[in-house]
């Protein structure tokens, strides 16, 4: 099977010890059964502190430390597995982080998200999110499922709008949801508030910060571009794998939503401010399933 990437996927190159949000804390880290099979296996050097430190309740997981931090994190925030054993050692987790894949009608695509702050700066700083490229042939059968609808072609049609010269940005969003005919603003400000506080979150400070959504925010023109690099992304990422159009315009009325509010939160503020706060997001809305689940739910028909 085939394997497409947008253009700037090649960008991407963990940052390690320079990431001010790594990845090695806060989460729970899971350990996939390949891994935690070879990991139980291992007798000498530093094999023996990796088995120490899996834990065996519920899925197979590393047994945080201090302030949630990857027992193998080294103070310098480097990882130890890859320090002592090499990448080949990782889980499948941390091998493939902040990658995610989608199932298309034409293949398997990778993107890269946004919850990892170098791949956020990537994402909102390329122009070239309309064009893919085939990266890699994958030992995996094409999907024999017969595909009746194709979200690529609608997600193409959509980034011909976003990338119209001739429309300012207010104007190219308001196309595409008429087009579709999904709009953030099917509810209130007020009723949208109140969905994104009922939340869980991370970080309960990100709830207050969430507690400025608006869906008229005006974008200065400095955040126009990283803006619609944010929408095509989240189009990208949550459209894509879509099987009919009603899936697709679910997906793509969520991307609005969180396009409004990375508007709503980016008032006068630095590209890199943007850029944190669109890993907020991501981190808080497109990593939890009960989240993103919530919040699609209110674009069903």
């Amino acid at each position: 099977m085939k394997l497409y990437a947008p253009k700037y996927y090649k960008e991407f190159v963990c940052i390690a010890d320079r990431c001010r949000h790594s990845c090695c804390i806060g989460w729970e880290i899971d350990v996939d059964r390949e891994t935690a099979e070879k990991y139980e296996k291992m007798t000498e050097g530093y094999g023996l502190e990796i088995k120490k430190s899996l834990s065996h309740k519920g899925t197979t997981h590393f047994k945080l430390k201090k302030d949630d931090r990857c027992p193998h994190l080294d103070e310098r925030g480097l990882c130890k597995i890859i320090l002592n054993l090499g990448e080949g050692s990782l889980c499948e987790i941390c091998r493939e982080h902040p990658r995610f894949y989608n199932d298309t009608v034409r293949g398997k695509e990778v993107g890269l998200g946004m919850s990892c702050e170098e791949a956020c700066r990537i994402v909102l700083s390329s122009d070239s999110y309309a064009d893919f490229c085939e990266i890699d042939e994958i030992n995996e059968p094409h999907d024999s499922y017969e595909w009746e609808f194709d979200a690529i072609s609608e997600r193409d049609k959509i980034y011909r709008t976003l990338g119209d010269p001739s429309l300012s940005y207010s104007e190219k969003l308001n196309a595409i949801s008429e087009k579709y005919d999904v709009f953030p603003s099917k509810l209130t400000d007020v009723e949208w508030r109140a969905r994104l506080d009922a939340l869980e979150y991370l970080d309960d400070d990100h709830r207050s910060l969430f507690s400025a959504y608006t869906s008229n925010r005006i974008a200065t023109s400095q955040l126009e571009k990283p803006l619609e690099r944010a929408l095509a992304y989240f189009i990208f990422r949550h459209c894509s794998s879509a099987e009919t159009m009603s899936d697709f315009c679910v997906a793509l009325g969520f991307s609005l939503f969180c396009e409004r509010l990375l508007a709503s939160l980016a008032i006068k503020c630095s590209f890199d401010e943007l850029c944190d706060l669109a890993r907020i997001i991501s981190e808080e809305l497109e990593y939890s399933e009960d989240n993103t689940d919530a919040l699609k739910f209110e674009f069903f028909i």
